[in-house]
């Protein structure tokens, strides 16, 4: 938890407690159904929850946007984000039903009322669109904007900066080279080894594919 607090410092109390209970719940569920890998679970702060705020660092979501989380898998990027933006909607999107299950739960435990959850692939949405897709190693890059593109808003009503665009934002690790060169696209790339110091993100990026 106090590596949350390195980074960031202006959490309220409440928000201080549900990232807090983080790890309880995650611990229990993850017994019940594998969400997390078995070896992750103690650095979960880290390795999950502060890796998922990195987008945070970059990207300010404000009040009413619409974020689809692609793939969210155990919630991550996704419930972390929407702790730090609780007046920020966001439907997370998995074809795993169970895994939405743990997100489902999560989210009720800590009172979180800006999240839902819907089983589904994120191509067979016809009925929403978002202002920012966020994902965390799902697919390839070219998979994911084939995906996500067409529900992307190109802007947001929301954002104040005309200059803002809406996209896809993707947190991936490793050699990325061959991956945005078969992609086609030419994302923003920032290496999370200068937001944070330790060394498990050393390879970490954040991609940035904007909706023009």
């Amino acid at each position: 938890m106090e590596i949350i607090t390195k980074y960031f410092a202006d959490f309220t109390p409440k928000q201080l407690a549900q990232f807090a209970k983080l790890q309880e719940l995650y611990s229990y569920w993850n017994a019940q159904i594998n969400v997390i890998s078995r070896k992750d679970i103690n650095e979960l702060y880290q390795n999950h929850v502060l890796h998922s705020l990195a987008i945070a660092t970059q990207f300010q979501f404000v009040p009413r946007q619409q974020i689809m989380d692609l793939g969210c898998g155990g919630g991550f990027p996704g419930i972390p984000l929407a702790i730090m933006y609780p007046e920020t909607e966001f439907l997370m999107v998995d074809s795993i039903n169970k895994k939405l299950k743990v997100v489902q739960e999560i989210a009720e435990a800590l009172a979180l009322t800006n999240i839902t959850v819907r089983h589904t692939r994120a191509e067979d949405i016809k009925d929403k669109t978002f202002d920012y897709v966020i994902s965390r190693a799902v697919a390839p890059l070219v998979k994911l904007w084939q995906w996500s593109n067409l529900l992307i808003n190109k802007k947001s009503s929301y954002q104040a900066k005309s200059d803002v665009y809406n996209g896809l934002i993707c947190l991936k690790g490793g050699d990325l080279t061959v991956e945005i060169a078969e992609s086609g696209l030419r994302p923003l790339v920032w290496n999370i080894k200068g937001i944070y110091k330790e060394p498990y993100f050393k390879e970490k990026y954040i991609l940035f594919v904007p909706k023009r």
